[in-house]
């Protein structure tokens, strides 16, 4: 007993020491972007036991022994290292979108980004948040890799041309499969306009959690027949558990174009003008009355037409949001309102949004939830608006004529119509929006491992165009025109799904999926003309004194769908997945009603195995492969079916046959095989994924002439094979962490060659296009007449004969290839600095080596050979002999160098900054009082530069907008803009 007193009062003293030298630290962990507070952030001791968890507020309370480090860490962000003080400490997150524990969203599911087989691509909503995007694919565009985006204009609403790994349909839609929250929308144009409308701009880019890519086969071929363009999942936000938290935010932006093209002055038009009328014999006044009908030759006007095409832009949006909830509910309501001014004249678009998403959990295995958004958009469309005809081509107005009449209004008198006059008192052109998105689901676990899910969602849209043109219009004239359309569209989707994930062995797991899923689509449709209108004042239909036309029509389709999918994994080493859909759709012939879509995957950990396991250099190292088939159903829903048409004469009714039945009519199916390396350096400091890739689409459908005896013009058929192969390289690092300063990169660049494999015919150009389609080439390839320059000796246009030498007669020209629409390369770069309160993003997006056909260039560019006004460098005309110059010498009407050759094709390389992004997170302490969690201001910059060669308006450009065979089309086409606003972001 004496010798045991001894050793307890050391072993006191020395609890005494110990508890002396705990401390107890507290802090705040709070996301780096905005200041919020972060629930249920864990704080751990490096290499110990104690933790703790910080509250709905971000805050925390941790004792632990002196000069330790803590490890602080949540899922979604970077863990980050700070040692323990007795003073507070701040720690803020930064969003670890690279982290090998990310999740990512498949379809009808979720992984964990190590785990994935297959290849997908993710965009998260920090990366484009407080970006003034017309719709939410733009986002898309230099940070998913494998992913080409064109916006194709200026203009707002517009459709985007998006093309997942290439080019994989030729007559059917090449747009990606778009999926919001498990339910199918529409994404392509409802209206009758020429120029298509983009659904997808009613849908707010805030609302948006993540954008997945699905671009393999073993990604997407669970969604069959609808994912051979790729598949985009756009997963909206969702309530979080704790405290509610709202937040608001608002921004003010102003616009102007990326660059404006220089056309001739008064002066500089007579004189180029002058010229070419006396080298034919003519006398330019003369010839100039006789055109346009006045005296304007001789007039004092110089207006600058091509100025008047545009105006001030600006945009302003509006947000709020609330979310929270407990163990049991949480909820997010959100609400927004988004007004922008176009930079062309007359264009306008507004949309307001509401979103309410809630889950409840009934029980501990029954869980309900519904996702609701509604929309409103009005698109104030610009003048003359279709994909031929819009303000831009004001620039053909010579500037020797008046902008204004003598009566102030519009000059009626010029050369071509003055689309001016379509803003002038009640004319319209307006295009309004209705729409829902919405979804209820219920999950119910049957036992651990074993899930059902059921949901039923439904995309609506009313959509309304309402158009009037005044009698002082071109096409309103003489009493006024009025135009009213009217599309509903309805499609019900509903998914009931068996999810089972076990572990096998103690070694193994197990993740399957099976599931039915029945789909309905309605469309109905009346438009109705009039005209002859009392006067301007009166702009309704139900005014006009004649009903000139009207139409009405009904459409649906049906699909069925069975689908399984499993996925087995061993060790964390080896990874093997199998998927299989069966199709069934109305929009085929009775023969291939159904298709079956299967695909398989297989990975490899290599830093798994025991050669990598410990290696201080190489952090992850996945080898995977994928092999399978999708297809693409997007047609129409009768091409298969014998149609009629009602032929009425002399006030009988009629019927004719207006379509030849095809029962063999098929799938267009699409055949891939990918491989791919996900890699990680450093602690995974450096991370990057390499894939290449080979597609290979059959049965594309098109449209097949018949002969004349038959009735019939046409028939859909499945004649035509391509392949797409290319490569995607993505590498992430984090160049500078754990200090004040920190900077993160990412880089993707992408490549794709495309080649027609089969096809019945060549599909040649048309009468002003030089894209075609043949066999052996890549789709939408430039061919026609080469322009071979000038003649020194005589001023005459040249072009390649059929002997390799030149000529200067055009119909003595050789038809060749004369460029490709399609990039050799395209990609983005990114950065994320921070320092303190400050952080800065920077974006740099790029393509090379497409080419771009200026069609406008006939006209505008074409040295005199009409009385279009004419851009600056063709004053650079040949004059005398001898002389050296790739314009020739004017001639008016005689067509010297008008012909259409690659005198206007150009390079449409370029690199643009496609957005920064500066802002500044107000300190707490300031905040404090006004009772205010976060604050972040900012400004922010779209398009802000803008380097390439070509010498149009803008080289993201194709008047095709979402067609491909005139891919890199430039005809009048509005250039993107250039928009800078300020902005702050509130949390309360």
């Amino acid at each position: 007993m004496r010798k045991l007193k001894p050793m307890l009062l050391m072993a006191l003293l020395l609890s005494v020491q110990v508890l002396w030298a705990q401390i107890s630290v507290t802090g705040r962990v709070t996301e780096e972007r905005t200041g919020t507070g972060i629930a249920g952030a864990t704080i751990s001791v490096k290499n110990g036991t104690a933790n703790a968890v910080t509250n709905a507020d971000g805050n925390f309370t941790i004792n632990v022994p002196q000069n330790v480090t803590l490890v602080v860490s949540y899922v979604g962000f970077r863990p980050q290292e700070v040692p323990a003080s007795s003073s507070p400490i701040s720690v803020r997150l930064v969003p670890g979108d690279n982290s090998l524990n990310e999740v990512v969203v498949v379809g009808y599911g979720t992984k964990l980004k190590r785990d994935v087989t297959s290849s997908v691509a993710k965009v998260s909503a920090r990366d484009f948040e407080n970006l003034p995007l017309p719709s939410f694919e733009q986002a898309l565009q230099g940070r998913a890799a494998g992913v080409f985006i064109n916006s194709g204009s200026g203009k707002l609403g517009q459709a985007l041309n998006i093309r997942v790994r290439g080019i994989s349909s030729i007559s059917a839609s090449q747009q990606p499969f778009v999926v919001i929250d498990g339910v199918p929308v529409v994404s392509q144009s409802l209206g009758s306009a020429t120029e298509p409308d983009n659904p997808l701009a009613t849908i707010n880019p805030d609302d948006i959690e993540s954008i997945e890519v699905l671009k393999d086969a073993a990604a997407a071929a669970i969604y069959g027949a609808r994912a051979s363009n790729g598949v985009l999942l756009v997963t909206t936000k969702s309530g979080k558990q704790g405290r509610t938290k709202v937040s608001a935010g608002a921004y003010y932006g102003w616009s102007e174009p990326t660059r404006k093209a220089k056309f001739l002055n008064a002066t500089q038009y007579r004189e180029l003008f002058t010229a070419a009328a006396e080298n034919e014999g003519y006398d330019a006044a003369e010839e100039f009355a006789f055109e346009t009908g006045t005296d304007d030759w001789n007039s004092t006007n110089n207006t600058n037409w091509a100025d008047q095409a545009f105006q001030k832009g600006s945009i302003q949006q509006y947000t709020a949001s609330a979310t929270g909830g407990d163990a049991r509910t949480r909820f997010l309501i959100s609400g927004s309102y988004n007004d922008q001014k176009g930079i062309l004249i007359g264009n306008r678009l507004t949309r307001g949004t509401a979103r309410i998403n809630i889950d409840h959990n009934l029980s501990q295995r029954f869980r309900v939830g519904t996702n609701i958004s509604l929309s409103q958009s009005n698109n104030y469309r610009v003048p003359s608006d279709n994909a031929f005809s819009n303000p831009i081509q004001l620039n053909a107005l010579p500037p020797i004529q008046a902008l204004k009449a003598a009566d102030g209004l519009n000059n009626r008198n010029t050369l071509y119509y003055n689309n001016l006059i379509e803003l002038e008192g009640n004319n319209r052109n307006l295009n309004k929006t209705y729409r829902t998105i919405s979804s209820a689901f219920l999950e119910y676990a049957i036992a651990p491992g074993l899930r059902f899910r059921s949901q039923n969602g439904i995309d609506f849209t009313n959509f309304q165009e309402s158009q009037f043109l005044g009698r002082r219009t071109l096409d309103g004239a003489p009493t006024g025109y009025s135009f009213d359309n009217q599309v509903t569209s309805t499609i019900f989707t509903t998914t009931n799904t068996l999810n089972y994930n076990k572990s096998v062995g103690g070694s193994g797991n197990i993740d399957a999926l099976a599931g039915i899923e029945y789909q309905k689509g309605l469309s109905r449709g009346a438009s109705v003309e009039g005209r002859a209108f009392p006067s301007d004042r009166f702009t309704r239909i139900q005014n006009a004194a004649i009903i000139s036309n009207g139409s009405s029509s009904e459409t649906e389709f049906r699909f069925v769908s069975y689908f399984a999918r499993a996925n087995y994994k061993i060790n964390d080493r080896y990874l093997v997945g199998v998927s299989a859909r069966t199709d069934g759709s109305s929009r085929f012939g009775k023969d291939n009603r159904y298709g079956f879509f299967p695909a398989v995957s297989a990975g490899w950990v290599l830093s798994e195995e025991n050669f990598l396991k410990n290696s201080n250099t190489v952090s992850f190292l996945k080898l995977r492969s994928s092999y399978g088939r999708t297809g693409n159903a997007e047609i129409g829903n009768f091409s298969a079916l014998p149609l009629y048409t009602s032929l009425p004469y002399a006030d009988i009714a009629g019927l004719i046959t207006s379509q030849i039945a095809d029962p063999a009519l098929s799938w267009e199916s699409t055949d891939q095989f990918d491989i791919g390396l996900d890699f990680g350096f450093l602690n995974n400091r450096i991370t990057g994924e390499l894939d290449y890739f080979n597609k290979n689409t059959k049965d594309l459908l098109l449209s097949r002439p018949l002969p004349a005896t038959s009735g019939f013009t046409a028939i859909t058929q499945n004649i035509g094979d391509m392949t797409n192969k290319g490569f995607e390289f993505v590498l992430n690092a984090n160049i500078l962490q754990g200090g004040a300063f920190r900077w993160t990169s990412s880089f993707n660049i992408s490549t794709y060659r495309n080649e027609v494999t089969r096809l019945v015919s060549p599909i040649t150009p048309g009468q002003r296009t030089l894209g075609r389609l043949a066999v052996g080439q890549p789709y939408g390839q430039f061919y026609g007449r080469k322009y071979m320059g000038v003649n020194p000796e005589n001023g005459d246009a040249l072009y390649l004969a059929a002997d390799g030498k030149t000529t200067n007669d055009y119909n003595l020209g050789v038809d060749t290839i004369l460029g490709d629409p399609n990039p050799d390369f395209y990609g983005g770069w990114n950065n994320r600095f921070s320092y303190k309160g400050f952080d800065l993003d920077v974006q740099a997006q790029f393509v090379s080596g497409n080419d771009v056909y200026n069609v406008a260039g006939f006209f505008q560019s074409v040295n005199g050979d009409y009385f279009d006004n004419q851009t600056v460098d063709q004053l650079n005309y040949w004059k005398n002999p001898g002389d050296i110059t790739s314009i020739p010498q004017p001639r008016l009407y005689a067509g010297n160098g008008a012909g259409k050759s690659s005198r206007w094709v150009q390079d449409g390389s370029y690199l643009r900054i496609k957005s920064v992004n500066l802002g500044y997170n107000i300190p707490r302490n300031v905040l404090r009082n006004a009772k205010i969690e976060s604050a972040r201001v900012y400004v922010a910059a779209q398009n802000l530069f803008t380097f390439t060669k070509y010498k149009g308006y803008d080289p993201e450009v194709n008047t095709t907008y979402v067609g491909n065979l005139n891919l890199g089309h430039d005809f009048y086409t509005p250039p993107q803009a250039r928009t800078i606003s300020v902005g702050v972001n509130i949390g309360l």
